[in-house]
């Protein structure tokens, strides 16, 4: 398997969604975020590599079979074949105060029996709902994420991964987010099949990783308080680097999936982005609020305007001006 690292930027919506997939399962859908994320900020796809949008708006993608695999053999394509199957059975669901959603992830899975390359079709609801920031984002590296052996070292590298404060979620929360309402009763077999087989394998290699403290309601322990543990010397250093230029640079420029973002979902020109550079990198920088949740939460309105282009910078302008 062939990874050229990146920072990926995954929708809240599906870092918290209820699923319970298997690590190959796992694998396929980093991989979608990755060509999604790329072909979004309108970069040219690896040769290997393919998205085709039909006239009906779903994307067709084609990915080498290798993409999905670390160090395994997988005679006549066993693994992925029944991941993907499985992908095509199961629903990821999301909830929260405000609505419920329930998709499936991939449609039409193909692989020929000569070749090493596999097919499958998403619809535009999924594309969108990984485009759907509103109630915010994680971010991560591709390369630490498909190291992984357990998925709860996946499912809790993606909650924690860049997290500045604690996050404390119950017991049953994490089960339901996981699907394993029906396992471990006991708190100490949850603690002993996830929390501490996460945290070892996080420990190891993942640039970041957690300490935790059980909290009882009672006499019983119902929820855990999480404290996210920055671990640099598991950082890509490239990465690093990049990361440390924005901080120090001068001219530190707008982030490609902001700009992407106001191209796809605003239909910005690439004139009319340059022609307000300075209000969305001002806005970008701004400590007070989230420049891409901030535009996710207002697409929806902006569309209803006259000028949806012209009220969203009016609207950013309002919002820094309050802030």
């Amino acid at each position: 398997m062939k990874i050229t690292n990146k920072d990926l930027v995954q929708s809240y919506i599906l870092t918290s969604a209820k699923y319970d997939y298997s690590v190959y399962e796992k694998r396929i859908l980093y991989r979608i975020i990755e060509q999604l994320q790329d072909h979004l900020a309108g970069k040219k796809l690896n040769s290997e590599y393919t998205i085709n949008r039909t006239i009906f708006d779903d994307l067709d993608f084609t990915m080498p079979i290798s993409a999905f695999l670390k160090d395994e053999k997988d005679e006549n394509h066993n693994r992925i074949k029944t991941a993907l199957n499985s992908l095509y059975d199961k629903k990821i669901e999301y909830e929260d105060k405000d609505s419920w959603q329930a998709y499936t992830l991939i449609e039409r899975p193909y692989i020929g029996k000569r070749g090493e390359y596999v097919s499958f079709r998403i619809s535009p609801f999924i594309a969108k709902a990984f485009l759907n920031f509103t109630k915010g984002y994680s971010k991560y590296e591709l390369a630490t994420a498909m190291k992984f052996d357990s998925i709860y070292s996946m499912r809790f590298y993606e909650l924690l991964s860049n997290q500045k404060r604690p996050i404390t979620y119950s017991i049953k929360k994490l089960k339901i987010m996981f699907q394993i309402e029906n396992k471990y009763k006991k708190n100490n077999d949850f603690f002993k099949r996830v929390i501490e087989p996460a945290k070892r394998e996080l420990d190891k290699i993942s640039p970041y990783t957690f300490e935790y403290s059980p909290i009882k309601t009672g006499l019983e322990i119902t929820s855990i308080k999480f404290f996210p543990i920055y671990q640099p010397e598991h950082r890509d250093s490239n990465l690093q680097s990049k990361d440390l230029e924005k901080k120090t640079s001068l001219s530190w420029d707008l982030e490609t999936i902001i700009i992407n973002y106001l191209k796809e979902t605003y239909i910005f020109s690439d004139e009319e982005i340059k022609n307000n550079r300075k209000l969305f990198i001002q806005a970008q920088d701004s400590t007070k609020f989230d420049l891409l949740i901030f535009l996710s939460e207002n697409k929806i309105q902006a569309a209803k305007k006259a000028n949806p282009k012209g009220w969203i910078i009016g609207a950013i302008k309002k919002q820094l001006n309050q802030s």
